[in-house]
């Protein structure tokens, strides 16, 4: 582990000289890149500094140890305590930090909500949901924006698609693709029996233009008059486009903007996240069911979570957490759950690295 480090370390300074070289501030490219590696290297190296001085003033607290003196003795083992407690925390901290990288971690995201089994009750959670992940968003000060959305009869939504655009956006909410349940009384049940409804959600990681080229003549653009709720003029003109990606069969629509072109921009960057995530999972399938796992490729047949309204819980069935705060939850307070989820899948992954004979 130490040797890998060193490297690490030897690189992070080699980074921080190239930064102030003039063949690198004269070029952006050049310069956003070694800037973004060197603040993906930084946490790690900055640890690993503190390990070795923690490692150092251990080793000077074990040699007072031998001091004739015996309160300089009890006070080496009182500080010695606490370095190894200290060197022992900063180890794990290092093994972590050392987890090979979801590439996808510092991407925006496009997260998809949609109706399943349950009908108009399905379709109002699915709302709630939304609702849920736009109130996380203003918390985390992240952009959220509406690239689509299908109503139903009762104001719910049969499907919303967002763009949801920070720091690490990906890295945070990666673990809420999934089916999610709920289970409450319907506002239309007249006999107060509860009724068991599905959610499903889709996290993927935005495409970049360098990662999903997608030729023209791979596209079929139609354009037809939006329907539904809309601002004015909006289901007066043929701005709706429906793109299909001849060669995977994939289809989007939009309809949200007055504007074809907008409507069709929108529309191709839905696809081109569909179209990496369908690529990564290739890819991920290649791989140990393990490996497969802790990238969050998200199964979404699996039943994540259920939201129970006559409880008040919230349970996350793939760490077997349960927590009586649904009213908190259902707010955007979701912090407890997601640091739950990543601490688990990273316990996971260190775990299968141990296994592997990795450090």
């Amino acid at each position: 582990m130490f040797s890998k480090l060193d490297a690490v370390e030897a690189r992070f300074d080699r980074l921080t000289a190239q930064l102030g070289a003039p063949e690198v501030t004269s070029s952006p490219a050049r310069l956003r890149e070694l800037s973004k590696e060197h603040a993906d290297l930084d946490a790690l190296v900055n640890t690993y500094r503190l390990y070795k001085r923690v490692l150092q003033e251990r080793a000077e607290a074990r040699a007072l140890l031998q001091d004739d003196d015996a309160d300089m003795r009890a006070v080496a083992r009182d500080e010695l305590n606490r370095l190894e407690a200290d060197a022992s925390r900063l180890e794990a901290d290092l093994r972590r930090l050392m987890l090979p990288r979801d590439p996808n971690d510092a991407k925006n995201v496009v997260l998809e909500v949609r109706a399943g089994t349950g009908g108009e009750e399905a379709a109002l959670f699915a709302a709630d949901l939304f609702r849920m992940y736009s109130r996380y968003c203003e918390r985390s000060h992240w952009k959220l924006e509406i690239l689509s959305q299908s109503f139903s009869e009762v104001g719910g939504f049969k499907e919303i698609i967002a763009l949801i655009e920070g720091k690490n956006v990906y890295s945070r909410i990666k673990y809420e693709s999934g089916v999610h349940r709920v289970q409450r009384v319907p506002e239309t049940e007249n006999q107060g029996r509860i009724h068991t409804s599905a959610v499903t959600v889709a996290v993927l990681a935005e495409a970049e233009d360098v990662e999903v080229q997608i030729d023209d003549k791979d596209l079929q653009i139609d354009v037809y008059r939006s329907s539904g709720p809309g601002g004015q003029s909006v289901n007066t003109t043929d701005s709706a486009v429906r793109v299909t990606h001849i060669p995977t069969g994939m289809v989007v629509t939009c309809q949200d903007e007055k504007s074809q072109l907008k409507n069709k921009s929108k529309a191709i960057k839905v696809l081109k996240a569909r179209l990496l995530e369908r690529e990564q999972d290739r890819a991920a399938a290649e791989l140990s069911q393990t490996r497969k796992a802790m990238i969050g490729t998200g199964d979404r047949s699996e039943r994540i979570r259920t939201y129970n309204f006559p409880q008040g819980r919230v349970s996350d069935h793939r760490i077997g957490l349960t927590l009586y705060s649904l009213d908190h939850f259902i707010m955007g307070d979701m912090d407890e759950v997601l640091n739950a989820l990543t601490t688990h899948y990273e316990a996971e992954l260190l775990k299968s690295q141990g296994e592997n004979g990795s450090p």
